[in-house]
């Protein structure tokens, strides 16, 4: 499981140093994702937006918002220290005066458990999950003999959608956004031979199907859909495994899903190149890295390159890079500013990269 510390914060110190026209067109997409601040934490992370991204020219914040906004579409579904629309507001007004592109995130189908604590959908929802049979146990450990990691809703129940087309609709509205990244990664229960919906179909085609389903949603409102990559890969053949790739074949969705979602492609230990295989199936893609300031590096240069190298119809899907951090937001500002010493986390502050190591 990811629980982060602080950060790395990439090249774009050194990218800064280019013109606008240049850089849009070395990194269109020089992005940043994070859980987004507490309440108390808003004023700080707000300022955090306008001193430390926009001058690195982050254009893109991605906050992994979930249930921690003041919905009132489903009250029932709000969580503890949620944000209301008008702290929202200071963070969406940060980002319009300095040019940054704010993106909400909102775990779908999968991740709707996190070790033993099950998320607000599936606490008042029971009746979505894909896999009701499979129980917490008093002590969670991974691994498990039930392969439990997160808990997925079923995307064939017939209320589940209806419910997260509100969710999504009142969410990209108060972040005034044209796009929205609907996670979808870890999805590691799907089709599962129990569901009386589900059991026997092509887990490949539930999971393409589910993508089209919020894609055409958006659509209505010309609005873009964002999704991690992993599930769109081959984790056995390839070797990248069952975390940054997938086990349970969902991976050939990636020829069933609309070629204008935006794939986020992330990979922690390795700078694999499966950008290019996104690319080459017609899809839009980010490279996203985590922890590893030297890992960082090659995954912006290897983007660079593929940008340059590539035909024309290439090179305009390769997007650009995103910064990913696993924290919540007030630790990660804690270690970034040096609030608060830990001999395990590195912060560098000048150079190529802004970096740091997180614990597990």
């Amino acid at each position: 499981m990811r629980k982060a510390i602080v950060l790395l914060l990439f090249v774009f110190i050194q990218l800064a140093l280019f013109s606008q026209t240049h850089l849009d067109s070395i990194l269109p997409v020089r992005g940043f994702c994070i859980a987004a601040p507490k309440p108390r934490g808003v004023d700080s992370f707000t300022k955090f937006i306008v001193e430390e991204l926009a001058p690195r020219k982050v254009n893109t914040l991605i906050l992994r918002i979930d249930f921690n906004y003041e919905y009132k579409s489903h009250a029932e579904l709000v969580d503890t220290l949620a944000l209301s629309k008008s702290e929202i507001r200071k963070l969406v007004n940060a980002c319009k005066k300095n040019n940054i592109t704010l993106i909400p995130q909102l775990n779908l189908l999968g991740h709707q458990l996190w070790a033993s604590h099950t998320n607000k959908l599936l606490q008042v929802y029971p009746q979505f999950d894909e896999t009701p049979h499979v129980k917490m146990p008093e002590k969670y450990e991974w691994p498990n003999p039930d392969n439990l990691y997160c808990k997925s809703y079923c995307p064939l129940h017939p209320g589940i959608h209806q419910i997260v087309f509100d969710l999504v609709d009142e969410i990209c509205e108060v972040f005034e956004t044209n796009a929205f990244h609907a996670g979808m990664d870890e999805v590691f229960y799907i089709g599962d031979d129990r569901c009386v919906r589900c059991q026997g179909k092509d887990k490949a085609e539930l999971f393409a199907g589910e993508v089209r389903v919020l894609n055409d949603h958006l659509a209505q409102k010309k609005r873009q859909l964002w999704i991690w990559g992993d599930r769109l890969l081959d984790g056995k053949t390839t070797g990248i495994g069952m975390w940054e790739g997938s086990f349970n074949n969902t991976h050939r969705a990636i020829d069933m899903i609309p070629k204008d979602v935006v794939i986020c492609d992330w990979h922690y230990e390795r700078a694999d190149k499966t950008p290019v295989h996104f690319s080459m199936k017609g899809l839009n893609v980010i490279t996203c890295p985590w922890r590893t300031p030297a890992l960082a590096i090659e995954q912006t240069e290897d983007m660079v390159r593929f940008r340059k190298q590539s035909s024309k119809a290439m090179q305009e899907k390769f997007n650009g890079l995103m910064q990913t951090v696993w924290s919540d937001a007030a630790t990660f500002l804690d270690g970034f500013y040096q609030f608060k010493k830990d001999e395990k986390v590195v912060i560098i502050r000048h150079g190529a990269a802004l970096g740091g190591c997180m614990k597990k």
